[in-house]
């Protein structure tokens, strides 16, 4: 299991790193603030890691597409984004 995926299950069940998480949006820079919570909270997260997984599930989801596909959709694999809405609620 992936660190973004620990860190989902982890900010689901815990109201405290949930809250944490989502204030990191609040910071001038907002990727690199919740790489930095992440890390303290015990999910090594860098920069880079969050662009591979991106890209990592941007070509998946091409590769996934009959035939192929021409190119990604708008908002496809973006886990940064994704991270929010699962556990927006």
């Amino acid at each position: 299991m992936d660190i973004m995926t620990k860190l989902t299950i982890a900010a689901r069940k815990s109201p405290e790193i949930r809250e944490v998480m989502l204030k990191t949006r609040e910071e001038a820079d907002p990727a690199a603030a919740f790489c930095k919570k992440a890390t303290e909270l015990g999910f090594p997260l860098t920069l880079g890691d969050l662009l591979s997984a991106e890209d990592t599930t941007r070509g998946n989801l091409l590769k996934s597409c009959n035939g192929g596909a021409d190119g990604p959709l708008d908002g496809w694999g973006d886990v940064y984004e994704e991270f929010f809405a699962a556990i927006k609620y």
